[in-house]
């Protein structure tokens, strides 16, 4: 592989899932907010990093059992 085209730089964490958690406000794909999304293309190599190490505490932010019709009433 040429050095030109190989990257230091961490790549995107996005698998294409796009979908905002409404209480969360984060993607429920790539765990990153909206925030972070826009500005991706203009963050340096630390900060992408400073982001996916974030990542993983974020998941269980999103991830609340569904609790059936009885949450839907709760509403």
């Amino acid at each position: 592989m040429s050095k030109i085209w190989s990257r230091d730089e961490p790549e995107s964490p996005c698998i294409n899932i796009c979908v905002i958690h409404p209480d969360a406000r984060l993607c429920t794909g790539c765990l990153r907010s909206i925030d972070e999304i826009t500005a991706w293309g203009q963050m340096t190599s630390d900060e992408r990093r400073a982001v996916m190490e974030a990542l993983p505490k974020r998941k269980p932010q999103i991830q609340k059992r569904r609790g059936g019709r009885s949450a839907r009433l709760k509403r």
